[in-house]
């Protein structure tokens, strides 16, 4: 059946009685928009797979405090002599609610928005026996009625909840809290959690500052060095609105200096009517050191009783009460929010940091007096991007773009390739590759931007620098590119990072090669092309803690969970939630079970192949352990002499440096999951002198494009399966 729409259509299958949705997705690495039949479910399927719920329930720490707090809230209802109600917003797999009817609740209320999940959550409380005493309801918490004839039969007079980010109000707890205590539950409730405290600390930090600002860029030349500076506009942006969630207990303290003490910037308690409206908080401090005030980190910490005895803290390794016994979580990490501007700081002098807060968001602002009124949005809106580089680039980017080792080896590749005569293009979104080429001594220099965002911003750093008309912006796609934007010149030199702001995985970047391929007819007989190739590589490796996020957990605190376990590996079975998944690898600990191995090369110099491109081959383990997962990464080589990579840069013993030695890269890792078979527990232990046998993996993507390219920008969570299906399907034999 030949189905045509616009942006989806449906095709129902009458044999196997489904329906089958076609989607229309956009391939970062080819550019072009590609239809795929999908399950009609598939959103769900992607949400389950890609969730938190396994890190949750993995979570012993969360879980083990929540069940105190409710146990100790159940007693405190009885001892009054009350029918203990629970009402649970967001029930997910229904545990805390089988943990309160286990704790003597007599009935409860359990909400759950997303239907999958709440289908799943009747079905676990069924098998653990409690269907008599837990309602599954499938709404959202402010559209719950109550009443002889509602959702409710009664209000609640415990409320436990689980409605937390990393930011803690980040998923909308504030509203749903306000609601719940006007509407479904009585005044005066119990709650669990009790009260949530945030805390922030001030710091000084030229790794973390570098994730917000463009810094000066020095290039030296045979006769004087120059210097790159950003547009005022972009130093004096108040920057990204959103948090920067991170682990930060895998940040060196090296770092960063501690510029202030711990702040107890504001508290919310769940026990009584909660307001979303807009809010400030101002604490005074005095520096405990003389430094640049440019970062401050946030985290919060919940007790789960009014007494504040049963507490699930964020606290990183410096200022937790047990630092060798944290809890690793990935639902809940810790918080980077950048000042608009770094302040100079005095030790001992007054301070004032003040944390504004809406309905979902977070931030802060530094000043001297308590009623100073801040340059911006001091008591109402939250800080919008001005400059527009914090909409193109992302904060790992400007930590790439900041790295001056990185910088010096596109240089130092440069005035290896580049003549005073060369005509240079560079395809690459928001680069400094033509700046680096014109200060070599390039005077003919070519940079295509993709989207009115990115030429903007370009034009911009280009006229600060006095190089607007040293460097011509062509807003094209490659395959619309002439003769005549060229001014009818050939290119003798090609140039890429490569970086593309549709790039999740590290091979969305060979958006180059097809991009080269496609400006075929612009290229000189004699092209060079920079980088000249690329190579996959992969590693097996064992994780400390991240195989946590996909493994099974089977019982938790005493609770059969294991359809969720079930309702997961039937999501990760369908085709996109097989593939790798983004992580930098930088806040995950891990260590190498085999030797790192190449897998694909890429020739830029010639273009994209007609003949797809397969890989087939084996790796032997080295060292035993579990084996958690396939890391892969992408090596760029500038030159014969010099490359950069995208992932790993140093094995010591077994253990993994990745990204840019004292930099942040600016990408992730590529992590595809190992499943063996129906086995529970974190993997397989493997011992060295396995070898795991790699099928033949044909990619029809690597191959010559026969469709238009065109890219939309900012499609921030594409995902691809170029690479990822070949090596989560490993033998072991």
């Amino acid at each position: 059946m030949a189905v045509v729409a616009a942006e989806a259509g449906e095709e129902y299958d009458g044999l196997a009685g489904t329906m089958k949705v076609f989607c229309g997705r956009a391939n970062p690495t080819t550019g072009s928009v590609e239809w795929l039949e999908e399950d009609e479910h598939y959103d769900y399927h992607q949400e389950i797979a890609r969730s938190s719920y396994a890190d949750m329930l993995h979570d012993k720490d969360r879980n083990v405090k929540y069940y105190q707090g409710i146990r100790a809230a159940v007693k405190r209802v009885k001892e009054k002599g009350q029918t203990a109600i629970v009402l649970d917003i967001g029930t997910g797999t229904g545990l805390l609610s089988m943990m309160a009817v286990s704790a003597g609740a007599d009935f409860c209320y359990a909400i759950e928005v997303f239907k999958p999940m709440a289908d799943a959550a009747v079905k676990i409380v069924e098998k653990n026996g409690f269907s008599d005493k837990i309602k599954i309801i499938n709404k959202h918490s402010t559209e719950v009625s109550v009443g002889p004839d509602g959702d409710m039969q009664c209000y609640a007079n415990i409320l436990v909840t689980e409605l937390f980010d990393t930011e803690l109000i980040g998923e909308g707890a504030l509203p749903s809290y306000e609601h719940a205590h006007k509407n479904l539950v009585e005044e005066n409730c119990e709650a669990v959690p009790h009260r949530a405290t945030v805390y922030a600390q001030l710091v000084e930090s030229k790794r973390m500052w570098s994730w917000n600002k463009l810094f000066p860029i020095h290039i030296q030349t045979d006769s004087v060095e120059k210097i790159i500076v950003a547009p005022s506009e972009m130093e004096n942006c108040p920057g990204a609105p959103s948090v920067y969630d991170i682990q930060l207990n895998q940040m060196p303290s090296g770092d960063f200096t501690v510029l202030s003490n711990v702040l107890t910037m504001f508290s919310v308690d769940f026990s009584k009517q909660v307001y979303s409206s807009p809010a400030y908080h101002t604490m005074q401090f005095e520096p405990l050191v003389s430094g640049r005030a440019q970062v401050v980190l946030s985290w919060w910490d919940i007790d789960m009783d009014p007494d504040g005895k049963i507490k699930c803290s964020m606290a990183p390794y410096w200022v937790h009460s047990d630092p060798k016994n944290i809890q690793w979580r990935d639902h809940w990490m810790q918080c980077v929010y950048f000042l608009p501007n770094e302040e100079p700081v005095v030790q001992g002098e007054s301070l004032y940091l003040t944390a504004h807060r809406d309905d979902y968001c977070v931030w802060y602002h530094l000043h001297k007096t308590r009623n100073e009124k801040s340059k911006s949005n001091f008591y109402g809106e939250r800080p919008i991007c001005e400059c527009q580089a914090h909409l193109l680039w992302n904060r790992p980017r400007f930590g790439e773009l900041n790295d001056q080792t990185r910088t010096e080896q596109y240089i130092q590749a440069l005035k290896k390739v580049l003549k005073a005569d060369s005509v240079c293009l560079c395809i690459s979104d928001g680069s400094l590759l033509p700046i680096l080429a014109h200060c070599v001594g390039v005077e003919q220099v070519f940079t295509m931007e993709n989207s009115a965002v990115s030429h903007r911003l370009m034009k911009k750093i280009f006229k600060v620098n006095h190089l607007e008309d040293k460097i011509n912006i062509i807003e094209k796609r490659p395959e619309l590119l002439t003769s005549a934007d060229l001014g009818d010149r050939k290119i003798s030199v090609l140039l890429g990072e490569p970086f593309f702001t549709t790039s999740l995985l590290p091979w969305h970047n060979l958006y180059f090669w097809y991009a080269r391929t496609a400006v075929t007819e612009h290229l000189a007989d004699n092209i060079t092309i920079l980088p000249q190739a690329a190579s996959l590589h992969m590693v097996v490796v064992e994780f400390k803690d991240l195989w946590r996020i996909r493994s099974p957990c089977g019982n938790c605190e005493g609770f059969d969970v294991h359809i969720m376990d079930d309702m997961i590996k039937h999501s990760l079975d369908f085709r996109e939630s097989q593939e790798a998944e983004p992580h930098p690898l930088w806040e995950y600990s891990s260590r190498c079970l085999s030797e790192p191995q190449r897998v694909l090369t890429f020739d830029f110099c010639r273009p994209v192949p007609q003949q797809p491109l397969s890989a087939k081959g084996s790796i032997s383990l080295q060292r035993p352990g579990r084996s958690h997962g396939v890391v892969l990464w992408m090596e760029y080589h500038l030159t014969a002499e010099s490359s950069i990579s995208t992932g790993l840069i140093q094995m010591l013993n077994a253990q993994v440096s990745w990204g840019e030695e004292g930099a942040e890269h600016g990408q992730s890792e590529g992590v595809v999951a190992l499943r063996h078979g129906h086995c529970r527990g974190p993997a397989r232990p493997v011992h060295r002198g396995h070898v795991w046998h790699l099928p033949p993996y044909v990619s029809p993507q690597f191959c010559h494009p026969t469709v238009k390219l065109s890219r939309s920008l900012f499609c921030e969570y594409l995902d691809s399966p170029y690479f990822s299906s070949a090596w989560h399907r490993v033998i072991d034999t």
